[in-house]
Order: structure tokens, then C-alpha cells, then sequence
């Protein structure tokens, strides 16, 4: 850096290293030069490449254009000083963290508008430039991505050649830098949309590059990109201990940070361009959520991520769900609340649906929600208790004193119990009255899922990928193949069979009549055997219902269809062709 201005000219070494030495202690007047040297200068802002003169002088940049004496930083924490850099989008917390930092001694050195911010909080700073002498430039694009930042950051400290570079070249140590990320996530997914143009200019460059840097010279460097962890770094830097593992956990945590932020820059870029449900590269960002009590099964450990990639943004879902009173979400709870409002979500009608075990046990839609309630309890009421209950329509104080007294049909008096209530939104005096029913139960307000969204399994080694299934009865065009043809009644309940069959594990036969499922059979090695199930299930009022199976039947006689007809099936919907 520059230091006090002489009042003479200085002549300018023709060493590489001497070169930026006289500049760290002479302000540049003139340039006298004998030799042809390509070295680089720092005068005043501007870099004068030493081989463009022959014996001759040049004037510095005018007065205007310095940097005063006044306004030079610190270049070495080498000699004591230590140094935090700090550029933020989100200043979050930036106050705490600056006073806490000029506390402990630091030095704190900063760009553009985080600079400005710590000055109104009354924080000491050294800009970017002061390090640099060199101005921002390309509307903001350039500002840190130069060797007196990067090389202060990079260097280390058990590495005599690196020091010795630092010091040949002038260039101070930084011993925390603390970054956040221009906001490209919130831009692209804000309301309306933004203009490619728009997307591509906040995408941060110099941002990545310092975290990373920080990040791979963790052992010298503290790295921060979170405000949540402001008091922790103040905190470890106060006890003044090292800790490798604190620095490790940081250094990880910015390299998340990074690839996540890379990952949404990625997926945006593949729509704008390209447009194709798959690319040949897919990442996922997920973001954790909350460490279970257990997995599956009781030996299993678990946790829940949130998908944190652009597509999902604002998509509804159960991950995205309030939890408004209850215990904590276990593994299978997210499997069957997820079960649950998927197939609920499905019905235009106000609709209640209950779940097992990912399993729709009973699905009714009515005018009167409280009858439609009912008759899904009617449908398998041992499976129904204990099981998840979703509604499409908002839970009234009615509603809810329905779900909190109503007896099971097995006996009339024991009042039926659940793990989860999920709806799209509940009354005030309707979330009292459930709160009361059980200090256990998980009470859920979620948003419908959007269609056209990206459904993944996970196989040994890979992943499976498809477009969710997202076709209604609406979408579908039922042709008929017998000689009977079905009356309107009979299509509608062919329709309502068909889209809760959807949402049965397969081998799966739903029988229904009246917008209510009567009966299901599920997840058996042969569609015979869930065929009998669900008529066990539907008992009496078979006659005249409708069938539906979620894969084809391969024969007539001597088997399902033929057993189907024989109960007094009206009506069966299947997919039809071999597959």
C-alpha cells in the first residue's frame, strides 16, 4: 500500500519485488526507468506497466483521482494486525458482527455497500480499493477478484515461500472473511419472474471465489456465509483456542453454500436454454430440516431435507407444511401425510381421505364435508384409527368438533383417534378445538402441489426419474369396450374409483359408488387376491358399484373380471392393452 507522500520523485527500483516495496513507502510522482522491466505498479489507482517507458517520466494520476495518505489500510497481519474481510448482500446481523470483530482487534476490511453500512454503525473500515488500488470497475463485476485480496487469503501460513511471496509482493494476511451471495435464488423465483438479463448480472463471480478460497485455506482462514453463526465465530475467536474441527464445520458449510448456489444457477440456466425435463447433469440442493427420533424401523436413523431446487419453490407440498400443534414428525409420519394430501389434492369436490400406511383406507367427497367425513371413517374403520385424515376444504370450528367426537362405527363409543389432521388452512376456533382433542396429534397446514413437478425414486446406485402423474379422470378419455354401456351414474363412479385407485399401492382394485371408496385391496402379488380383499371390505353394497384396477386384466373368465361380475360390479375401469 501506499504510505506517506514524499516530496520528491522517487526512482523506481528495476526489481520485481523492490518495485512494490518503494510503492508500500512513496507515493508514485514520476516513473524514471533504464531498463525495460514488465512489472506492474500501483499508483494511485492505476497500474503502469513499467515497460512502456525508456528513459523517460511520466505524472501520476491527478490528486483527484488518489487515494489520500488517510485512506490507505493495513497490509500485513503478519506484523500483528489482524484482518477480517466482509462483503454481504444479506447484512443480517452485519452491526453485531462488526462491532464484535473491531472489539477484538480486528481490522475490518470491506466493498461497496457493506462498507458504507458498517460506517453508519459507526464501525472502522478500510475499503477494498485502499488493498487493491484499483477501483471498482464493470458495473461491480470486478472488485475483489485480484492477488491482494486472493492472495491474502490463499497463502499459508506454514509455508515460508508463501510468506515470503506475500511479503515481496506487500500483500497483508486475512485471518476471517465472512461472505454471502447476491441473491440469485430470491431474483429468478420472485413474483413475475425476472429478464435473462436480470438472472445472468446476479449471478455472483467474486463472491464464490473468496468462499472457496477461504474455504480451502480453512486452516488459517475462518470462513462464515451464514449470519447464523456470527456469534459462534465471535465467540471462538474471543477464547482465543484453535479448534480444527469448528474450522472444518465452516469450511463445509461454505462449500454447501456454494454448490447449492451453483446448483440453482445451473437449473435456471437448463430452462432458459434448453428446456428438457432432464438434463444430463442433475443436482439436487436439500436442506435439512429436522434430525428424527428414527427411521422406517426404530434402529434406523433418520432426517427430513427440504428440496431446496427452483422448480419447488412455492409448489406446496407436505415439506413445505406448518405444523401447528402436535409432537414432532416421525419418518413414516412424512409417509403418510404425504400419502395422504397427495390423494386429497387430487378431488375437486370437498373431499376427506384417510390414510394407512400410504394407503387410502376411505375417500368420500360431498357437498357436506361432515357427511363426507363420515362415510370415509364407514369404509375400514379399525384401519382409519390411528391413521392420517386430509381435507381439500378449510377446518371449521364444525368440522372440527366432528373429528374430536366422532365414535367409531365398530362400537359407537370409542371416540376415534389420529396421528395427523392435514388441510389447506384451518378457523381460529377450529385449530382450539383440535389442540384439545390430543396434546400428541400433528395438526398440518399444507399447500396443494403444483403439477408438472419432477418425481425421483431412488434405486441401488441411481435414481429414477419421471414426470409426476398428474392426469385426472378430466384428462382421460374412457372409451368403452363392452357391449353394455355405462350410464352416467355408473362413468361418475367409475371416475371417482379411478383417481383414488391411483394413489393404491399395486396390486390395487378400489371399489366405489356414490364419490365413496367402499372398499380396497392393496400391495398383493396378485390382482385376484386384492380383488377379494376389497370386496370383503365393501361387503353388501357391492351391488352396482364400480371397479377399478390399476393395471390391466390380463383374462376374463376364471379370474378377476369374472369374479367381479359374479359380486354384481357394474361397471370396471382399467388401463387396458398389455404394457
Amino acid at each position: 500500500m501506499l504510505g506517506a507522500a514524499a516530496s520528491s520523485a522517487s526512482t523506481i527500483p528495476t526489481t520485481a519485488s523492490t518495485v512494490r516495496r518503494a510503492f508500500q513507502g512513496n507515493t508514485l510522482n514520476s516513473v524514471s526507468v533504464a531498463l525495460s522491466h514488465h512489472s506492474i505498479a500501483c499508483g494511485r489507482f492505476h497500474f503502469v506497466s513499467l515497460r512502456s517507458f525508456a528513459a523517460g517520466s511520466t505524472k501520476a494520476m491527478s490528486h483527484s483521482q488518489s487515494l489520500a495518505p488517510s485512506e490507505l489500510g493495513p497490509q500485513s497481519s503478519a506484523s500483528g494486525n489482524k484482518q477480517a474481510l466482509i462483503s454481504l448482500s444479506d447484512k443480517k446481523d452485519l452491526t453485531l458482527l462488526g462491532n464484535g470483530l473491531q472489539k477484538l482487534g480486528y481490522t475490518i476490511v470491506s466493498t461497496g455497500g457493506t462498507a458504507s453500512a458498517l460506517e453508519n454503525a459507526g464501525v472502522s473500515v478500510t475499503k477494498v480499493e485502499q488493498l487493491t488500488c484499483f477501483p471498482e470497475m464493470l458495473d461491480g463485476r470486478v472488485k475483489t477478484l485480484h492477488p491482494n485480496i486472493h492472495g491474502g487469503i490463499l497463502a499459508r501460513r506454514d509455508l515460508k515461500h508463501h510468506m515470503e511471496a506475500l511479503n515481496d509482493h506487500g500483500i497483508g494476511t486475512f485471518d476471517v472473511v465472512v461472505v454471502n451471495l447476491y441473491p440469485f435464488y430470491d431474483k429468478v423465483t420472485s413474483t413475475g419472474g425476472i429478464a435473462f438479463d436480470d438472472g445472468v448480472e446476479n449471478i455472483d463471480i467474486g463472491g464464490p471465489a473468496m468462499i472457496r478460497a477461504a474455504a480451502k485455506n480453512h486452516k488459517d482462514v475462518l470462513v462464515v456465509v451464514d449470519s447464523l453463526d456470527y456469534p459462534a465465530l465471535l465467540e471462538f475467536l474471543e477464547g482465543g483456542q484453535d479448534d480444527l474441527q469448528f474450522r472444518r464445520k465452516l469450511a463445509w458449510k461454505a462449500f454447501a453454500h456454494v454448490a447449492s448456489y451453483d446448483s440453482a444457477v445451473s437449473e435456471w440456466l437448463w430452462e432458459q436454454t434448453v428446456g428438457d425435463k432432464f438434463p444430463p447433469n442433475l443436482t439436487m440442493p436439500l436442506s435439512l430440516k429436522i434430525s428424527l427420533r428414527y427411521g422406517e424401523n426404530p434402529h434406523q436413523k433418520a432426517a427430513f431435507y427440504v428440496d431446496k431446487s427452483l422448480s419447488e419453490v412455492n409448489a406446496g407440498g407436505i415439506a413445505t407444511a406448518v405444523q401447528h400443534h402436535g409432537k414432532e414428525m416421525s419418518y413414516n409420519n412424512y409417509l403418510d401425510a404425504d400419502a395422504a394430501w397427495n390423494c386429497v389434492s387430487e378431488f375437486r369436490n370437498p373431499t376427506c381421505v384417510i390414510v394407512k400406511h400410504t394407503n387410502p383406507c376411505g375417500v368420500a367427497s360431498r357437498d357436506d364435508i361432515l357427511e363426507a367425513y363420515r362415510l370415509a371413517v364407514k369404509a375400514d374403520p379399525v384401519s382409519a384409527f390411528g391413521g392420517i385424515i386430509a381435507f381439500n376444504i378449510e377446518v371449521d370450528e364444525v368440522l372440527a368438533k366432528e373429528i374430536r367426537e366422532f365414535r367409531s362405527p365398530t362400537d359407537g363409543e370409542t371416540r376415534m383417534f389420529y396421528e395427523i389432521v392435514v388441510a389447506p388452512k384451518y378457523t381460529e376456533k377450529g385449530l382450539e378445538i383440535l389442540r384439545g382433542k390430543s396434546k400428541t396429534l400433528r395438526i398440518l397446514e399444507a399447500k396443494k402441489n403444483e403439477k408438472g413437478k419432477f418425481s425421483l425414486r431412488q434405486v441401488g446406485g441411481g435414481w429414477l426419474a419421471q414426470d409426476s402423474d398428474d392426469l385426472t379422470p378430466e384428462d382421460i378419455q374412457f372409451n368403452v369396450v363392452s357391449e353394455k354401456k355405462p350410464q352416467d351414474s355408473e362413468l361418475r363412479d367409475a371416475e371417482f374409483a379411478w383417481l383414488c385407485v391411483k394413489h393404491v399401492k399395486s396390486n390395487a382394485i378400489v371399489i366405489a359408488k356414490d364419490n365413496c371408496m367402499l372398499g380396497m385391496g392393496s400391495g398383493q402379488p396378485n390382482r385376484l387376491e386384492s380383488l377379494r380383499i376389497a370386496f370383503r371390505k365393501a361387503g353388501d353394497e357391492v351391488k352396482g358399484a364400480a371397479l377399478a384396477s390399476d393395471a390391466f386384466f390380463p383374462f376374463a373368465w376364471k379370474d378377476a373380471v369374472e369374479e367381479a361380475c359374479e359380486n354384481g360390479i357394474g361397471v370396471i375401469a382399467e388401463p387396458g392393452g398389455e404394457h
